[in-house]
């Protein structure tokens, strides 16, 4: 079992009249004794649209589907459970006929060649397709559950609600990482999605790229250990929490999956865990002001690993007047902060193109190469170069070029919630 520890940075002192408490909480894992959970406690569910659009393209998009489908088979371990479902305007097993199949050579074998012989046809359910998933993960409830699930369209064959309702309905049953193909899906469709099930969302641009991609999630999948942690917190009476977001790898809100264990108690699911992983958090808390001198805790803050409390870390208040202290930003709160706000600047000036407010577009754009450029994020940074043109990185001078690949615009909307780490030390 890994040992999991979190650290809180924060600059502890405020200025007179202060009410607000920032903090970056660092959750580490380390020390796993097998490096994932054994594989009777894994379900791996793949889920790929048989929808009628993934006939387009001469066939490509299917094939490279079953191609991607295969190639995640071939990577879930011996013993783990898995299934593979079918989804159009309803959802149907691929593999096996029901429940859940063992992994080993035969049932691998099997299921490829059952994913050999789909077919494409029909439209786009998702919120069914959900369900199914919810069926299968709810057979192995104690285990850790993984979908991946995928789509090149839009969920144009059910209404809104119906997908709204089946991810309330799958959320602590498994996790999903949502992947588009191609530029015909909605990105907050699968964002909410992925948002809910504590997973990622993202653009597979082409159809060639999607076997690795499966690879990838599967072999990730493959490799988690530790099925449930939560991230507890204690706040004094008249102290109140007001928001409770990851900010790394990825930007995710969390502050309306909180469960209230007690009136000052409040856990925030954050999924499931490979042996070695480190993710930070940011937790703002308003309290009551206090005078110059005086000191109050902010907030406890602890971890439930698997049911199992964690030692604790404390966020401190200590209100001054020396403007040295209270005025001195932490290093960690300012970079997430910044990362923030690179993500709200790509989200407006993409906004604010495609309604065709060019001046908008070129300041929020600017300002989002600036952020970037300044973080060290220089992913983020050519995919915005496919976006404008970069005169001076530094200054967030560009220009907004006319013919703008689709996929390349997605891809940036998608990714700007992608973070890097603030360099410690």
């Amino acid at each position: 079992m890994s040992d999991f520890v979190a650290e809180v940075f924060q600059n502890e002192f405020l200025p007179v009249g202060a009410e607000t408490v920032d903090a970056i909480v660092t959750v580490r894992s380390s020390g796993g004794a097998t490096g994932a959970a054994p594989a009777a406690d894994v379900v791996q569910m793949i889920i790929i649209d048989t929808s009628g659009s993934m006939t387009e393209e001469g066939g490509r998009k299917m094939r490279a589907a079953r191609d991607a489908t295969q190639a995640a088979i071939d990577t879930i371990r011996d013993g783990a459970h898995f299934a593979v479902v079918g989804g159009n305007g309803g959802a149907y097993m691929i593999y096996p006929h029901e429940g859940l199949a063992v992994s080993d050579a035969r049932t691998r074998q099997e299921a490829k060649d059952r994913v050999d012989r789909v077919e494409a046809k029909g439209g786009t359910a998702i919120g069914t397709w959900l369900q199914a998933a919810a069926y299968l993960a709810g057979l192995r409830p104690e285990a850790i559950a993984h979908a991946i699930l995928l789509t090149d369209g839009k969920n144009q064959h059910e209404e809104s609600w119906v997908l709204d309702k089946s991810i309330a309905a799958c959320v602590g049953l498994f996790q999903c990482d949502a992947r588009g193909l191609g530029a015909d899906w909605e990105i907050e469709e699968l964002r909410k999605v992925a948002s809910a099930l504590l997973g990622t969302v993202d653009i597979i641009p082409r159809p060639e790229d999607m076997a690795a991609e499966f690879t990838k999630l599967t072999q990730a999948a493959m490799g988690r250990e530790v099925g449930s942690v939560e991230l507890r917190l204690w706040t004094p009476k008249g102290s109140e929490i007001e928001y409770v977001k990851q900010v790394a790898p990825t930007l995710e809100d969390l502050t309306g999956s909180a469960k209230p264990q007690n009136p000052l108690t409040n856990d925030y699911p954050l999924g499931a865990w490979s042996g070695e992983e480190e993710r930070d958090y940011h937790v703002r808390i308003n309290i009551p002001v206090g005078g110059v001198g005086d000191e109050r805790l902010a907030a406890r803050v602890m971890l439930v690993v698997d049911g199992v409390d964690q030692p604790a870390a404390l966020v401190r208040a200590v209100w001054t007047d020396d403007e040295r202290l209270s005025t001195r930003i932490n290093r960690e709160v300012a970079h997430y902060t910044g990362q923030a706000e690179l993500a709200d600047a790509i989200h407006d000036g993409l906004a604010a193109r495609d309604t065709g407010d060019q001046a908008t577009a070129t300041v929020k754009l600017g300002r989002a190469v600036q952020i970037a450029h300044e973080a060290g994020h220089e992913d983020t940074v050519r995919l915005l170069q496919k976006v404008v043109e970069v005169d001076d990185a530094a200054t967030g001078t560009v220009r907004l070029k006319r013919d703008v690949d689709r996929t390349d615009e997605m891809a940036l909307d998608v990714r700007s919630t992608r973070t890097v780490r603030v360099k410690k030390g």
